[in-house]
């Protein structure tokens, strides 16, 4: 990530909505942003599927479901948040699982790079059915968008 770009960018935007961003309480606010988007576009340039390489050999068969995983991303369109959780189940075959922690993890990783929640669905389901290759898979994404 070029944070130096986007201090500079900060600056550029902070001009050209009337502010001053050499004004005291703005000076340091090209740092924050920049910091601010190294953590929330983290997710720009990791696999996800990587998440999903350790599969357990269990003799498991029923569904398996993961609720409430907390997640944020920023809007693809306008560049502001969207907050919400996903709930991922699905139902083993062959004794193909993997931890609950991986399934989180890669919400976490989709979800911190510009996105839009329906391509955050089918992105998270399609993870999982390649990886794990189970009967089926169910992906919902709940959020609220601030745009």
């Amino acid at each position: 990530m070029d944070k130096r770009t986007i201090q500079d960018a900060t600056r550029v935007i902070l001009k050209a909505i009337g502010e001053n961003p050499n004004r005291k309480d703005l000076r340091e606010t090209p740092r924050r942003v920049a910091q601010m988007y190294e953590e929330i576009f983290s997710g720009v340039g990791k696999d996800p599927r990587k998440e999903l390489e350790v599969i357990l050999d269990q003799k498991h068969d029923e569904i398996i479901l993961l609720k409430s995983i907390p997640l944020y991303s920023i809007c693809e369109h306008h560049l502001l948040p969207f907050i919400g959780k996903a709930h991922i189940a699905y139902i083993p075959k062959n004794g193909r699982v993997t931890g609950l922690s991986k399934l989180a993890r890669v919400v976490d990783i989709l979800s911190k790079r510009p996105q839009v929640q329906e391509r955050l669905t089918t992105q998270i389901a399609d993870i999982i059915m390649s990886k794990l290759k189970p009967q089926g898979v169910m992906v919902v994404v709940e959020a609220e968008h601030l745009c």
